[in-house]
Order: structure tokens, then C-alpha cells, then sequence
């Protein structure tokens, strides 16, 4: 390993750190200043040689700091382990790539693959790095005296405790002191936690620290494009297939647009209630979209097309049943929001429809790349999941439901109070109009869950903007403004 005394000191110095800013009842702003402390040791330990190395893959830090920042932003818990395991997945590419290769380079399976074999690998370097920093040779000729001393105690503690014992009983005054002297509390099982934190904390570092400096060999993936199937399938029975599909899809979607988005909305529900038909379909038109990228996928890398003529047949073909995809992907958002406008929305439903648009962006960056570098497809993808994080993260889905749920309110008198309780910190600024229009008893509910979890402030490294305006707000609110402990 390079340089393994100076990483062995990082690694112990991030695995206190994250001891001292994580190990609390809550996570802020504690985590992004991790993420950045190690950062700052990677790009320290590399020099300017591994930075040159790196740039390539640079773009990386962009979305891993805007997301490890939301941290300290939104209070949500779905958001929080989202943009924890988010944070994970980009310093394990980051990881990977730092001394070398294009993460755009990696193929749509390897993108999984290079993730878990980063943390594999990782837990390679900690005994690694122990072992290279320490001297086991020097510590082997001070084995004797070490040996002598361990004897020593062995024989001290008993006589010790037997003498201790005899004088104790012999005189009550000095027991008493003895007694008050030592009533003291060590605090071993806080002591215990901090010391197993930081050592796992340090080898996490360790791992990712030493999986980025490492010497990279030739054959890893991202060095290389990755390499193109061998087409196995013709184009004639691909076509066929495509065009089969595409038939099937077309009428289909006429018919989804006929009455789904043309036909007034009452004609829908003739024979099911609201709720059946949003239900009845919307998780079939997912599938199947999902499902037809799939298809498109294998029949680009599976089917032969020699000639400029059978590529453009083939492009038109699949570019055709993508297109027919996003009207069948339409008809899945339609039917969801049919639900939510008949029972209001619930954090899953907000998590679905943003799946739902990444999946549409997915689709057409797929037909995009039938015509263009069909190899970035990948990246493409990543970047797409990347961007539904973010657009969570700005969306604040909490506050969403709470604004949207009171609208709804308004014009129909029906609220579901306690789906409205139980939302983080990140809806309370949207909530407090809602006490102006509901019951006592049905206020003290909407908050009641708010103003025992906001009862005390946050220390600096769990401190979270979510919850700065929640308390805020609430000392604000008049006759709720005691949720902050004096």
C-alpha cells in the first residue's frame, strides 16, 4: 500500500470523527461534514498525481456532495436513508475510479457489479493497512517483557483484592472513604460504543481510502469500453417481434388516449369505483414498461444489422414502441393521479410518480441512443437515478402531501388528520394554516407528534434546516410556541 502510516492516521482520525458527529439521536449536519473530511483526506493522501487522475471521473463529487448536503436539509426518513445509500453508491464509484478508467465507460450490469465488488474489496485494506504501518517485528522483541508484565499483574490482583478486603472490614472510616472515593461511574458502556464505533468507522475509511489509492490493474472494468455482445439474433425475426409489439401497443394506446385523456373523467369509472380502476391497471402499465425497456435493450445488443438499411429499420421499429411505451407510461400517471385526487396523497404514491418520471426519462435517453452512442446508455441511466433523488430532495415530498391534502381539504372537507401527524419535521411550515380550520382536539393531534419530537434543539452536528424552520414556525404559532425546552 502507498504511503500506509499517513492513511493509517487518516483512517483513525475520520473513525473518531464520525464517532463524535454520527453517533447521536440524529443525523444534520454532521454527515456532510464527514463525507467532506473524506474527501479532503483522499484528495490529500493522492496528492496532485491522483487528482490528475481523477478528473476525469470529477463529475462524481457534484451530485455525491449536493446529495450527502440534503442531509442536513430534509428531516423525512425515507429521504434520510435514500440519500445515505445514495451518498454510499457514489463514494463507492468514486472509489473505484479515482486513480483511473470513465465510470461512462461501464456497461448497464456493470454498474451493480463495481459497486459491491468496491465494498468487497475494501475489507481488504484495514488488516492490510495494520499490518504494513506497525511494526510486528519491533513489538515481537519487546514479547518477553510483555509477557513478564501480563505474569505480574496475574499475581498482583488476587493479593491485592484479598488485602483490600481485610483492611476494608478492619476499619468502617476508611471503608466509607474508600467507598465514596471510587462511587464514581466509568461510563464503560458509553466508552465501549465510541471505541467499536470508531474502529468500524475507521475501517470503512480505511476500505474506501485504500480501494481508491490502490494500483489498478489493466483488466478492471471502466478501463475499457465495455465490449459488445456477439449478435446472435436476425434481423427478420427481430422485426418481427418489434413490429408485432408495436401493433399491439398502437391500439392500445388509442385507446388510452381516447378515453383517458380526450373522454371526460366520469366515463371512466363506468362498472369500477375510482379506486378499482386507478388499481385495476396502473401496476400492469408499469410492468409492461418496464418489461419493453428491457426488450429494447436485448434486441440492441442481441440482433444483427449489417447494413445501413437494416439499422434504420430497426431504430425506426424500437424508437416506435419506445414512443408507444411513454403513452402507456402516461396512461399508469393518469390512473395514479385519478387516485390521489379521489383519497389524497401518501408518501408512497409521491415516491411512485417520481419513479414513474425517471422511468420516462430513462425511456427516452433509451430511444435517444438507439441513434446515437448506444454505449451511454448506461451512464445515462445512472444519471437518471441520480436526478430522481435530487428532484425528491427539491420536491420535499412531506410538505407536498401536507399542501396538497389541505387543498384537497378545502374543497371537499375530507382530511386524513393522522396520515398528516405522523410526516416529519419537513411539513410543519404547510401544516400550520390547517389550525386555523380544524378542531382543537384535531389540532392537538396534527402536532402533538411535532412538539414532542422538536422539544429539544439540535446540537451542531445534528443540526437539520427542516427542523430549524419547524421549530420556528411553531414558536410562531401562539399558544404552540412552547415545543423548545428552556
Amino acid at each position: 500500500m502507498r504511503a500506509p502510516r499517513p492513511m493509517l492516521l487518516a483512517s483513525l482520525s475520520l473513525g473518531v470523527l464520525a464517532v463524535v458527529l454520527l453517533d447521536r439521536a440524529r443525523w444534520g449536519l454532521g454527515f456532510p461534514v464527514l463525507v467532506a473530511a473524506l474527501l479532503g483526506a483522499l484528495a490529500w493522501l493522492g496528492g496532485r498525481e491522483g487528482w490528475q487522475r481523477a478528473r476525469p471521473n470529477a463529475w462524481l463529487l457534484a451530485p455525491l456532495c449536493l446529495v450527502a448536503g440534503f442531509v442536513a436539509v430534509r428531516d423525512s426518513a425515507w429521504l434520510l436513508t435514500l440519500n445515505v445509500l445514495t451518498s454510499g453508491v457514489l463514494l463507492m464509484l468514486l472509489a473505484h475510479f479515482w486513480a483511473g478508467g470513465r465510470v461512462e465507460r461501464l456497461g448497464l450490469t456493470d454498474y451493480p457489479a463495481v459497486v459491491l465488488g468496491a465494498a468487497l474489496q475494501s475489507l481488504r485494506y484495514p488488516p492490510a493497512l495494520a499490518r504494513d504501518s506497525l511494526d510486528v517485528r519491533g513489538l515481537q522483541g519487546h514479547g518477553p517483557r510483555l509477557l513478564s508484565l501480563g505474569r505480574g499483574l496475574l499475581l498482583t490482583l488476587p493479593v491485592l483484592l484479598l488485602f483490600s478486603m481485610l483492611l476494608f472490614t478492619a476499619d468502617g472510616v476508611f471503608s466509607l472513604a474508600m467507598d465514596r472515593a471510587l462511587s464514581f461511574d466509568l461510563g464503560l458502556d458509553v466508552l465501549v460504543r465510541w471505541g467499536v464505533g470508531a474502529v468500524f468507522s475507521a475501517c470503512v475509511a480505511a476500505g474506501v481510502l485504500g480501494h481508491a489509492l490502490r494500483r489498478r490493474d489493466a483488466t478492471e472494468r471502466g478501463v475499457e469500453e465495455a465490449a459488445p455482445a456477439t449478435p446472435r439474433l436476425g434481423l427478420i425475426e427481430a422485426m418481427t417481434l418489434v413490429l408485432a409489439v408495436d401493433a399491439l401497443f398502437f391500439v392500445f394506446a388509442a385507446f388510452q388516449v381516447s378515453y383517458l385523456f380526450i373522454s371526460e373523467t366520469t366515463a371512466i369509472g363506468r362498472g369500477y369505483t375510482v379506486a378499482e380502476f386507478a388499481r385495476h391497471g396502473f401496476f400492469e402499465l408499469v410492468v409492461v414498461s418496464l418489461l419493453t425497456l428491457a426488450l429494447v435493450m436485448a434486441l440492441t445488443r442481441w440482433t444483427r444489422r449489417e447494413s445501413p438499411v437494416g439499422q434504420a429499420v430497426f431504430r425506426v421499429g424500437t424508437s416506435l414502441m419506445v414512443g408507444l411505451t411513454l403513452v402507456i407510461l402516461a396512461s399508469a400517471m393518469r390512473r395514479l393521479s385519478l387516485y390521489e385526487d379521489a383519497y389524497g396523497y401518501t408518501l408512497l404514491r409521491v415516491y411512485t410518480h417520481v419513479f414513474m418520471f425517471g422511468l420516462g426519462a430513462a425511456l427516452v435517453w433509451r430511444a435517444v441512443t438507439l441513434w446515437w452512442r448506444t454505449e451511454r446508455f448506461a451512464v445515462g441511466a445512472l444519471v437518471t437515478a441520480l436526478g430522481a433523488v435530487v428532484a425528491l430532495n427539491v420536491l420535499n415530498p412531506e410538505d407536498f402531501i401536507a399542501r396538497h391534502n389541505l387543498a384537497r381539504h378545502a374543497r371537499t372537507g375530507s382530511l386524513d388528520v393522522e396520515l398528516l401527524s405522523r410526516l416529519s419535521a419537513d411539513a410543519v411550515p404547510a401544516l400550520m394554516p390547517a389550525l386555523g380550520v380544524l378542531s382543537q382536539a384535531e389540532a392537538e393531534l396534527l402536532l402533538s407528534q411535532h412538539l414532542d419530537t422538536l422539544s429539544q434543539r439540535d446540537t451542531v452536528p445534528e443540526w437539520n434546516f427542516s427542523r430549524f424552520m419547524a421549530r420556528r414556525r411553531l414558536l410562531q404559532a401562539g399558544p404552540w410556541r412552547e415545543p423548545v425546552n428552556p
